[in-house]
């Protein structure tokens, strides 16, 4: 890829990065993998049990698929609204929403897509551990 003019890539989700939500993400298209500007997506296995610390995104909208397993988000200012999201559902995070989600089986992952409007996904990540219980 030219680093002046992008170009279509294709990326397969190979080395995974820690996020400083507290989960690991399989690199995907962003800023740093094929130059995007306007958005990045990547890949979340999350292993069974596994659940994110409390955060918002500051700056940008999440856009989520869920391919298979079952997952919990609590959401909302003070956590205080919850969402039960299953395999083939789609899920809107807004920017400045907190939420933390988590893998409700102990015994098998939840694999979802993750679309951001940030390319850069981990620049505005606020974690809130005063929302942590």
């Amino acid at each position: 890829m030219s680093s002046t003019t992008p170009t279509c890539t294709v990326i397969r989700p190979g080395d995974e990065y820690a996020g400083k939500q507290g989960l690991s993400y399989k690199a995907g298209i962003a800023a740093e993998t094929v130059g995007s500007t306007g958005i990045c997506m990547h890949l979340l296995e999350m292993p069974p049990g596994a659940r994110a610390n409390a955060h918002l995104h500051e700056n940008h909208e999440t856009a989520l698929y869920v391919i298979s397993g079952d997952s919990e988000m609590w959401y909302g200012d003070n956590l205080e609204e919850y969402m039960e999201i299953e395999p083939g559902s789609l899920v809107y995070i807004p920017p400045g929403v907190p939420h933390l989600p988590a893998n409700r089986s102990e015994t098998e992952p939840c694999v979802a897509v993750i679309a951001r409007t940030d390319p850069n996904e981990q620049e505005s990540v606020v974690l809130l551990p005063e929302l942590e219980r």
